[in-house]
């Protein structure tokens, strides 16, 4: 295990502080004074907020706000100082440790013509991620058990983990197509990060999740929170999970659905779906890829590559010379059966984390909890 990966602080009720918001630059500096050259923090790109490189606390988005439906993703001016009252943009933590395409290794023939293979001895650089969600954090475990499972961890992935410190802001400003309070995995940040973020008006409360993120609270020489701002960012972090409008009727529909594979349903939204692939794009806990090898031109190397593919695609399921899932509703029937159903049976929980990216980020507005409701009313599964 990398050194660099911090030890959770278990069984320890963490100490708050407080940060005031003329003060936010110190908190990176002392993320950077850590060994974290390398600082990653939401910014406005492209009409979306994403995780990008950040110097200074003036370039968080102070004021926005997102706006979300089904199908729908704006951002909007807002007023007052707050840098994260909003509830998340496209992308996940998922790109930071499950890259969209790399090289696994590579070979190459020698001076005697024989084929030599070489790994990939790239070390990925030590990262912080500022604005971690709750619904990320708990994406990563799930990542996490599927990547690191023994006997034959992901050495690629492995590596981008533990070079990576989280801070993690608790959610206070929930979009309409959240719904983490009904998988059980947001708004309070609970577990994975290094440090976590209350933000009020005037400043951030903050607490440490690991031994990393109290080695910065140490540098930071911060006082303790008052008990009035502990309260109020209690209160927030209740009303946003209080906000959530959406949600999954239950956190094992693994029996029921099992129970509905021939429901009418899935043809209905089969003539709607376009097996675009969004979905699982923007989702945090999708990790279906393909592997492929690219040759050099002059035939004396080639690379073995890992990118990112999506069951929604005709060619993830062709096998033995013919297409499993040939139809756009087997294919939804499978991504939505895999996610809420079988995932029990691989990881003891489903794999929805409720942060309703799939709803905002597909452009048609396929709304999953809708989906799981309509197939649930029925009191016939089969029918």
């Amino acid at each position: 295990m990398d050194s660099h990966r911090g030890l959770p602080l278990i069984g320890m009720e963490p100490s708050a502080f407080f940060l005031p918001r003329e003060s936010l630059d110190a908190l990176f500096d002392a993320i950077r004074g850590q060994g974290y050259a390398r600082v990653l923090g939401p910014m406005e790109r492209n009409g979306a907020i994403t995780y990008t490189a950040i110097t200074a606390a003036s370039e968080l988005p102070r004021g926005l706000r997102d706006r979300q439906g089904p199908g729908h993703y704006r951002l909007e001016p807002g007023s007052g100082e707050r840098c994260f009252s909003w509830a998340n943009g496209p992308q996940a933590l998922k790109p930071l440790t499950f890259a969209p395409r790399e090289t696994l290794w590579r070979c190459a023939l020698d001076d005697s013509g024989r084929l030599t293979f070489l790994d990939t001895d790239a070390v990925p650089e030590r990262t912080a991620v500022i604005g971690v969600r709750a619904c990320d954090l708990a994406a990563m475990r799930i990542q996490e058990q599927h990547f690191l499972k023994p006997p034959h961890p992901d050495a690629h992935f492995a590596a981008r983990r533990e070079r990576l410190f989280l801070v993690a802001v608790h959610c206070s400003h929930p979009a309409d197509t959240c719904f983490c309070a009904s998988t059980g995995d947001g708004p309070r940040a609970e577990t994975g990060h290094d440090l976590a973020m209350s933000e009020l008006d005037y400043g951030f409360i903050l607490t440490a999740g690991t031994d990393r993120g109290q080695a910065v609270l140490a540098e930071l020489r911060l006082a303790p929170a008052a008990p009035d701002d502990r309260a109020q960012a209690d209160a927030e972090i209740e009303k946003a999970a209080r906000a959530q409008t959406r949600g999954l009727p239950s956190r094992d529909l693994k029996e029921a659905l099992y129970a509905r594979l021939e429901h009418p349903h899935w043809d209905q939204v089969g003539r709607r779906c376009l097996s675009c692939g969004n979905c699982t794009a923007v989702c945090p806990t999708c990790f279906c890829h393909a592997e492929m090898d690219e040759p050099a031109l002059a035939g004396d190397s080639s690379e073995h590559l890992r990118q990112w593919d999506s069951c929604f695609t005709a060619v993830h399921s062709y096998m033995g010379h013919f297409l499993v899932r040939e139809e756009t509703r087997l294919r939804y029937r499978q991504w939505l059966t895999h996610k809420l159903a079988s995932w029990h049976e691989q990881y003891g929980r489903s794999g929805c984390v409720g942060c309703g990216r799939c709803i905002a980020w597909c452009p048609v507005g396929i709304d999953i909890t809708a989906e799981v409701s309509a197939l649930l009313e029925s009191g016939d599964a089969q029918s």
